[in-house]
């Protein structure tokens, strides 16, 4: 099983930059491939980005490609999500997952069986 705790949120002006960090407890964060989605008031819950277990491998949403990077540390089981050039829309809550034993990653919700609590992104205009 693996416990999922986010943190890095926060409220930044439209332009700057965040990092959220996803630590991760359980042996089997390194045979898991990571994701972090997000959303907003009134809005289903997307897929950002994917991280396969290496790290070799990632996948992003078509609204943040360029602007927010994914990457793990499988020795400190964590992964993160450098987000830069943030716009008001990418205001949202934003959750890790974890698809254990994925092989790669994937951006339906249903393929992720473990879930962070979230963590509250607001970017001002």
């Amino acid at each position: 099983q693996v416990q999922l705790v986010e943190s890095g949120g926060g409220l930044v002006q439209a332009g700057g930059s965040l990092r959220l960090s996803c630590a991760a407890s359980g042996r089997t964060f390194s045979t898991s491939v990571m994701g972090w989605f997000r959303q907003a008031p009134g809005k289903e819950r997307e897929f950002v980005a994917g991280v396969t277990r290496s790290g070799s491998g990632t996948l992003y949403g078509d609204s943040v490609k360029g602007r927010f990077t994914i990457s793990r540390d499988n020795a400190k089981y964590t992964v993160y999500l450098q987000m830069n050039t943030l716009k008001p829309e990418d205001t949202a809550v934003y959750y890790c997952a974890a698809d254990e034993y994925g092989i790669r990653v994937r951006d339906r919700m249903s393929a992720y069986e473990y879930w962070g609590q979230g963590t509250q992104v607001t970017v001002s205009s």
